[in-house]
């Protein structure tokens, strides 16, 4: 969520564990800043990959000269609309066309799924304070009963075959 990635300070990336602690979030009213927990309390732990962290550490190399992470002109989070305008002008120099920022957190939530993650996992690194939330969202992305008796009598097609073992016949 935007307003979360706006809240993220340096302490809340553990490098060591690989994990990001979601911990507050921005919300702006009438101009006033307002500093409080995620969405439906959705306080979590996301662990995230090498890659992630490689970009974040050299972001953090560049030095921080306030408490938040993406923090430009003032000690205050950044403001969405200036995170709108990066998105788009990002887009623009890429020749990509057609894609939210939010898109991108349902890109993070059919990768999960694709990957193997549970509903509960899934769940859990999106912050969804229900997993039905996350089930009515995404559960056609999730391979059905059929689909996971098929692979399996795949994969065991392709362990007989390939032993040498069995042999089909023809009766």
């Amino acid at each position: 969520r935007l307003g979360e990635a706006a809240a993220l300070q340096l302490g809340d990336i553990d490098f060591l564990r690989r994990q990001v602690h979601v911990r507050r979030q921005v919300q702006r009213r009438e101009g006033d800043v307002d500093i409080r927990l995620p969405k439906y309390n959705s306080e979590r732990t996301v662990h995230v990959p090498d890659a992630l962290l490689q970009v974040l550490s050299e972001h953090v190399a560049l030095g921080l000269p306030y408490d938040w992470l993406f923090a430009e002109v003032e000690d205050v989070p950044p403001h969405q609309n200036t995170v709108g305008y990066r998105w788009r002008t990002t887009l623009q120099r890429a020749g990509v066309t057609g894609v939210r920022l939010h898109d991108l957190r349902h890109f993070y939530a059919s990768g999960l799924i694709a990957s193997g993650c549970d509903v509960v996992a899934v769940q859990r690194a999106l912050g969804h304070a229900k997993s039905t939330t996350t089930l009515t969202t995404y559960a056609h992305l999730w391979p059905t009963a059929e689909d996971r008796v098929r692979d399996a009598a795949a994969q065991l097609f392709d362990e007989v075959a390939r032993s040498g073992e069995g042999t089909v016949r023809a009766e």
